[in-house]
């Protein structure tokens, strides 16, 4: 609440003061922003005491932005504010404000307004000093499904070119079909009741000799999903390798997760039965490199 509303409701400004002071009730957030008790504020206060402090036109990007748009990212420290170019105010502690031409349109999500996916992980990522952080941020959009890697090129060479270096040769050299693929998959789980699999497993017998690969592999049973298959005819032979072991094999197409998560979700769970039913296989598997980091 901020002190204008405070005095309206008949609060004097000394008497916030007093209430704010130490001991008292309420806890200042910003200057004349107060929180009306004094505990520790949550993040969506802090977001909110941030609007509220630095008034309409203000844009929250960042790792807050991506929270709100739906992506696990979290979001801690101070809290990331795009403001018009023309704009004069000092960021107050606990807010980390950027000045730009290009504010924007906000997208509104709890009446609190964001960048698009976008600007927000572009905004993430060139304050990251470590490559392997940006390659990780640069992942969470397509993952999610929330924007394309051109989408991110366009905003890239849009936007300023301070500290791009490092984002630029992730993005050029960042593969976005597995990396979609396993965040559609990972929703196709969602609707499902099954525990959490292995992620990208090398298939192999006993003696070690690769039989196939898993994109998802539930260990305990020997259940195998391969869903970055390739549609009609072709794709190798390596599902018959991992068939002829006993391993139960679902497999599918990125566009049948897509377009069918449901269907897919009801043929593993029938798999996963069917698999729980019959004796595990006698393999063994290893992990891959992984391909991305945002689950």
């Amino acid at each position: 609440m901020n002190l204008e509303q405070l005095r309206r409701a008949g609060v004097s400004d000394r008497r916030t003061r007093r209430l704010c002071g130490p001991g008292g009730p309420w806890r200042r957030l910003h200057p004349g922003v107060v929180l009306l008790r004094n505990t520790a504020p949550t993040r969506q206060q802090l977001l909110h005491a941030a609007v509220v402090h630095y008034g309409p036109g203000v844009v929250i990007t960042g790792a807050d932005a991506l929270q709100a748009h739906g992506v696990k990212c979290p979001a801690e420290g101070d809290v990331s504010l795009l403001v018009p170019q023309h704009c004069r105010v000092v960021a107050s502690e606990g807010a980390r404000l950027a000045r730009t031409a290009r504010l924007p349109d906000p997208v509104e999500v709890d009446g609190l307004p964001f960048a698009p996916p976008a600007r927000a992980t572009l905004d993430l990522a060139r304050s990251e000093p470590d490559p392997a952080r940006v390659r990780q941020v640069l992942t969470m959009p397509l993952y999610w499904g929330l924007c394309d890697r051109q989408e991110l090129l366009t905003e890239l060479e849009e936007g300023s070119q301070r500290g791009t270096a490092v984002v630029r040769k992730v993005l050029r050299e960042l593969d976005e079909g597995p990396i979609q693929a396993h965040g559609l998959a990972a929703r196709v789980l969602d609707l499902v009741p099954l525990p959490p699999p292995s992620w990208d497993q090398t298939i192999c017998d006993r003696r070690g000799r690769r039989l196939g690969e898993a994109d998802a592999w539930w260990d305990e049973l020997g259940l195998a999903w391969q869903y970055r298959c390739t549609p009609g005819p072709g794709g190798g032979f390596s599902h018959l390798a991992l068939a002829a072991t006993g391993i139960v094999l679902v497999r599918c197409t990125a566009g049948q997760l897509r377009q069918a998560p449901r269907e897919v979700a009801q043929e593993l769970a029938r798999a996963y039965g069917e698999a729980s039913r019959t004796p595990r296989p006698k393999v063994r598997a290893v992990p891959q490199t992984p391909i991305g980091d945002a689950a």
